[in-house]
């Protein structure tokens, strides 16, 4: 099937919910060089390179983003696909986000940002759950609160969601 004009072939990547021994979860403040204005909190991912699997691709942009390194993922939580425009550019986004558990919040490894990322990385910041729910920026994926307090109350759901948006 060939795509249509304007059509945008979605990009497959892998996200981290990473807590560290408080609960507290690692979201990265981030913008668009295009629109200043525009910015967001997310989880730290981005997208797989080629040959890669969404474990390996969650754990190494984890470490590329952060210098946190995970010798291993927890399970599967969510599958979010989006569409959105960053840079003057329409994208779509089909992201799997794992569960992590770190012992400490010290970076075990250099970070290794892309020029991008450079160009639009505000912060890194480990945000409570009750200081996320307070939260009035904009959130990747806006629900992120209440899955956090779904999660660290376990009623998470036992198969990935699937999200929207």
């Amino acid at each position: 099937m060939t795509a249509s004009p304007g059509t945008v072939t979605p990009r497959i990547g892998a996200r981290v919910l990473l807590l560290d021994p408080a609960d507290r979860v690692l979201l990265i403040h981030a913008l668009d060089p295009a629109d200043p204005a525009h910015h967001w909190w997310e989880l730290p991912g981005g997208g797989l390179d080629e040959g890669e699997d969404l474990h390996d691709a969650a754990r190494r942009e984890l470490a590329e983003e952060t210098g946190i390194i995970l010798p291993a993922l927890g399970r599967k939580l969510w599958v979010r696909e989006s569409r959105f425009r960053y840079q003057g550019r329409d994208h779509h986004r089909i992201e799997h986000v794992f569960l992590g558990h770190t012992p400490g919040t010290a970076p075990q490894a250099a970070l290794q940002p892309t020029d991008n990322e450079k160009a639009g990385l505000i912060e890194r910041r480990w945000w409570p759950a009750d200081e996320l729910r307070q939260c009035r920026d904009k959130l990747l994926p806006a629900e992120l609160p209440a899955l956090l307090d779904d999660l660290l109350d376990d009623r998470f759901s036992p198969t990935p969601l699937t999200l929207a948006g």
